[in-house]
């Protein structure tokens, strides 16, 4: 008889490079149940992933979820634990909050995907709270005295999960130093087909970005206002764009966000993609190397696992002079765009699921193994 197979997200809101994964988690599984904490897609999303959500929590039920996501975070892990999986062998999590701290039992297997340790609990929390209005007075204190309590069940909770997997080297690092445990890693799927190489560039470099404090757009925008001569164009949106606009000059232009197509658009034709953030892995960096662009990267965090030295150029340090001297390398040099979209093959949909089939079924054969193994010698303490 076929493992029942239980899949645990955090929710499903939007889709970003975690919904991703689920997606591609449940072609490889697809008799799966789906359970997440809340439950409100839209219909990219609905297209996307079109399995029928099995359970929710509490969450669900709580008003506003995009807009007062981040004031839930306190009740996210009783939210979790609140999820019936009990019936299943198999526990499968996308994590990059609290989807890891499913409550599992002795026989199940658990595996956890890995996008991030809960970054407020550990390494953005002050951003957390100053985006929360948290960061002051007697509601900072508490809303701090959360936070390590939370950071504390986080590393808790991790000893529940008998496999770890990282999408990527950085992260496998940073479960090491959060939670004590090796963790194998598995790059995410990078949907290559959707982003056709393009030879033809245009003289103008590219980034695509949430416009939050800690991806540092700001470095681009000061690089470029000392670059005036060279153009950039930004896409997203986010609660930095009224400072990032105030601080642009005339050859930064914001193009706010964009429908995917448009997206494509343009990492086709920008002359190099640049991004100055620290990435857990960062899909949409593998994305314009799928177009045929290079890119232009701080070489922390995924993005130095992802540039190769013929597809693009690294930056050591998060400054805009470091930007500067970085495109200057970049244009005193040529890249071959066939090298960036080979290089995005490494990250291909059809890789990833045969990889986490690969890995699923040998940790599931362990199991089984090392489960029959106890049985026996149980029972042959029981028969002496």
């Amino acid at each position: 008889m076929s493992p029942r197979v239980a899949v645990v997200h955090e929710w499903l809101l939007d889709y970003a490079g975690s919904e991703r994964v689920v997606r591609e988690i449940l072609e490889v599984v697809p008799e799966a149940d789906l359970f997440v904490l809340i439950d409100r897609r839209d219909e990219e999303l609905k297209a996307a992933i079109p399995r029928r959500v099995r359970a929710t929590s509490f969450l669900q039920r709580l008003p506003q979820p995009q807009r007062w996501l981040r004031y839930y975070v306190p009740l996210m892990p009783l939210a979790v634990r609140g999820l019936d999986v009990s019936a299943y062998d198999i526990v499968i999590s996308s994590s990059h909050a609290v989807a890891k701290g499913v409550m599992t039992g002795k026989n199940q297997l658990h595996v956890s995907y890995v996008h991030t340790p809960m970054r407020y609990a550990w390494d953005l929390r002050e951003e957390y709270l100053r985006a929360a209005g948290l960061d002051r007075g007697v509601r900072g204190w508490a809303a701090r005295f959360t936070l390590e309590r939370l950071r504390r069940w986080d590393a808790r909770s991790a000893q529940g999960v008998d496999v770890f997997l990282a999408n990527s080297a950085h992260v496998a690092a940073r479960i090491r130093k959060s939670y004590g445990r090796d963790a194998e890693v598995l790059y995410p799927p990078v949907d290559v087909a959707a982003f056709p190489l393009h030879a033809q560039k245009q003289d103008f470099y590219l980034t695509v970005s949430r416009l939050e404090a800690y991806k540092r757009v700001d470095l681009l925008v000061q690089a470029f206002s000392a670059m005036r001569e060279r153009k950039l164009v930004i896409v997203g949106g986010g609660s930095e764009l009224g400072r990032l606009r105030a601080m642009a000059p005339a050859n930064v232009e914001f193009a706010g966000r964009l429908p995917t197509p448009q997206v494509v658009e343009r990492m086709q034709r920008a002359r190099a993609f640049l991004f100055a953030g620290i990435e857990d892995f960062g899909i949409v960096m593998a994305e314009a190397q799928a177009c045929g662009t290079p890119l232009v990267a701080l070489g922390r965090g995924g993005a130095a696992e992802i540039v190769r030295d013929d597809t693009g150029v690294l930056f050591g340090e998060q400054t805009a002079d470091a930007v500067i001297e970085a495109v200057r390398r970049f244009e005193s040099r040529s890249f071959s765009p066939e090298s960036c979209r080979g290089n995005a093959l490494r990250f291909d949909r059809p890789r990833f699921r045969e990889r986490f089939q690969a890995l699923l079924r040998s940790y599931r054969d362990g199991r089984h193994n090392a489960m029959v193994q106890g049985s026996g010698v149980r029972s042959a303490t029981k028969s002496k």
